[in-house]
């Protein structure tokens, strides 16, 4: 039955998430099969009551298979006749299959919809995964340069550091303060405490990777999965108490100029305007935030977007960190979950395993990651050099 106009406000009911890393043995369906099955669970609905499935996969030669939405059914055979639909946005690929899922709920065309992103990349040696992620870039003018994407935010970081002086140790304490959130997230590649002398610090653990971003400043390389269920209601009850229910208060994406000589490269202008109208649309101010997932690539995105969210003036993002601001006690905690610099950088999984871990703070299911009384949330995601900038705010419904 289609839902009424006054069920249309999109509700997240289920979330399944897989371990984020090295996953040589299993295979594409293997990752969807766990992740989706987790979310089907908690959403207390079977494959049958699904009527759309929105796929998240970058790949870009990352595996051999392409025409990947179809693998959903494989990994679970009663969705054969699904409609399945799959949507790529660089590393806001995740992100955009929740808001294609999102509207299509929105607008009543389906009820409910299964959402998931998944990314093998350690497949391909070193080289191969750099070519392929530097297609992120405008190749027309950027393909050239040195050590892949992160040769591209070394540069950010450099052009950043001449104008605003030298953060290296801000990134470090980026870098330990998502590191030391990472230790207790079930799901996160690395749970290792490495502590801020390590990352401040270049050595033979830690090397120079592109410009003054050393390893520590890098996301990593990785497989998983993660899924959602969107629903045009709160969900259906179990046991006679309906599960909590993840509801948005505002939903936003902004696109900015890719080519990096169109824009200020120490300004993240698109994620600017992005805050601004999903903070306003929400009837918010950061303040009413409990905390944000946000986008990590490499800790000077992290710290370019406490200025885009407004936490600090353009140039003065390195005094959020330094105060323990964003800190996991901090007034607005950034990254409980340790972020893609602990958990991991599946492409076509991030966006959603941000918004997954979102819903456990939201749910109070969050375990050791848990941030106190959790009532909102923020996730920010992006694709490119802030091109693709996707946030979404979030409530307990």
């Amino acid at each position: 039955m289609a839902p009424t106009s006054s069920q249309r406000e999109p509700h997240i009911i289920g979330w399944g998430h897989t371990v984020f890393g090295k996953q040589t043995d299993r295979s594409l369906t293997d990752l969807i099969q766990e992740a989706a099955q987790q979310a089907l669970d908690r959403a207390g609905l079977e494959p049958q009551d699904i009527d759309g499935i929105f796929v998240g996969h970058f790949n870009g030669g990352f595996v051999s298979q392409d025409f990947t939405a179809p693998l959903v059914a494989l990994a679970l055979p009663a969705l054969r006749f699904t409609p399945a639909t799959r949507l790529e946005n660089a590393c806001a690929t995740g992100s955009a299959a929740i808001w294609a899922a999102r509207d299509a709920v929105a607008s009543g065309r389906l009820h409910r919809v299964l959402v998931v992103g998944f990314e093998k990349m350690t497949e391909q040696d070193g080289q191969t995964i750099g070519d392929i992620l530097l297609r992120c870039s405008y190749v027309a003018e950027e393909a050239e340069v040195p050590g892949g994407f992160a040769g591209i935010f070394g540069q950010i970081a450099q052009q950043y550091f001449e104008r605003f002086g030298d953060q290296r140790e801000a990134l470090a304490y980026i870098a330990s303060k998502n590191h030391a959130n990472g230790v207790g997230n079930p799901y996160a590649q690395l749970r290792k405490d490495l502590g801020f002398d390590f990352c401040n610090r270049v050595s033979d653990k830690n090397p120079a990777v592109a410009g003054p971003l050393r390893r520590t400043d890098c996301s990593m390389v990785s497989d998983g999965a993660a899924a959602l269920v969107i629903s045009a209601s709160p969900g259906p009850t179990q046991q006679g108490q309906r599960a909590p229910a993840i509801r948005w208060r505002s939903a936003t994406q902004v696109n900015d100029f890719m080519p990096m000589r169109r824009k200020d490269p120490t300004w993240f202008e698109g994620a600017a305007q992005a805050w601004t109208k999903g903070l306003a649309d929400a009837g918010l101010r950061l303040q009413d935030l409990s905390l944000v997932e946000t986008h990590d690539c490499f800790t000077i995105a992290e710290l370019m977007h406490y200025e885009a969210m407004g936490l600090a003036p353009h140039g003065q993002g390195a005094r959020v960190i330094q105060e323990g601001l964003t800190t996991k006690s901090g007034p607005l905690p950034v990254n409980p979950s340790g972020g893609l610099k602990s958990k991991g950088h599946p492409i076509g999984a991030t966006g959603v395993s941000m918004h997954v871990m979102a819903c456990l703070q939201l749910s109070h299911t969050a375990g050791e990651m848990q941030i106190p009384n959790a009532q909102r949330a923020a996730v920010f995601n992006m694709g490119g050099t802030a091109v693709a900038n996707y946030l979404s705010l979030l409530e307990l419904a």
